[in-house]
């Protein structure tokens, strides 16, 4: 299996070390692109701002996107990226540690493909984003955009 990149978008540090911790054991994640808020996580989907000039034949294979961000929070980045036909069948994991109704509908609406409640357990966490990365980079097929 060839090696995929994953764009995870987190603005808590210590959230996004965990992850970082549990992507860095998956041996079919080539490459975890960071973004710390959602014009960041836009620029890099779209090579604008501080990722002009990224190649855009390199698209993320799986996308973790908080939804508590600054700038623009992680609705508005699903929105954006769903109406977009590069991006439009991306898969997006929402990790969020809201467990609000309206964020999960709005989510869904917006076109989320899975809905996760971060585990507050440091070892529930890892399995939690391994469990996720393996399902959706091994398991599951996506058409192209």
């Amino acid at each position: 299996m060839s090696e995929k990149i994953v764009l995870l978008v987190e603005d808590n540090p210590d959230d996004e070390a965990l992850a970082m911790r549990a992507l860095r054991r998956i041996p079919f994640v080539g490459q975890v692109a960071i973004a710390r808020d959602g014009v960041e996580a836009l620029d890099y989907l779209f090579a604008n701002g501080s990722h002009a000039g990224r190649d855009l034949t390199q698209m993320p294979a799986l996308m973790l996107l908080d939804l508590k961000l600054p700038k623009l929070n992680g609705l508005e980045v699903l929105q954006r990226l769903r109406a977009n036909p590069s991006t439009q069948f991306l898969p997006v994991v929402i990790l969020t540690t809201s467990k609000e109704e309206q964020d999960l509908t709005s989510s869904y609406r917006l076109g989320c493909n899975s809905y996760i409640c971060k585990p507050v357990d440091f070892v529930e966490f890892t399995e939690t984003i391994e469990q996720i990365v393996r399902y959706w980079l091994c398991l599951n097929e996506t058409p192209r955009g």
